[in-house]
């Protein structure tokens, strides 16, 4: 089981920069990893872990913005494609990928 955090939050003032970093900065306490700059990704080994991160995120929610969590399968994660550029390249499972050149 994979959860997936997106985010839109506002950093336009010195508070919202502050509370857009802590909320990063708790996913990564987390043991989310950064996928893209406002997209973070975390494996747990069954939807009872998951939903316990869930809970976490939701007790830290910044006062404004957008925070999406999106909960999907190991097996649906093994079908994501992955292109980098425009370079086509294969990765460890043998699916192909582009790649920046």
């Amino acid at each position: 089981m994979w959860l997936q955090v997106s985010f839109d939050l506002p950093v336009l003032v010195k508070s919202e920069q502050h509370a857009a970093t802590s909320f990063r900065k708790m996913l990564l306490d987390n043991g989310f990893e950064m996928a893209q700059f406002s997209i973070y990704l975390r494996f747990c080994s069954c939807k009872e872990m998951a939903e316990k991160y869930i809970k976490i995120i939701e007790s830290n929610l910044p006062q404004t913005g957008t925070i999406n969590v999106l909960m999907f399968t190991d097996r649906q994660y093994g079908n994501m494609k992955t292109f980098i550029g425009k370079k086509r390249k294969e990765n460890v499972q043998g699916e192909l990928f582009f790649e920046e050149i």
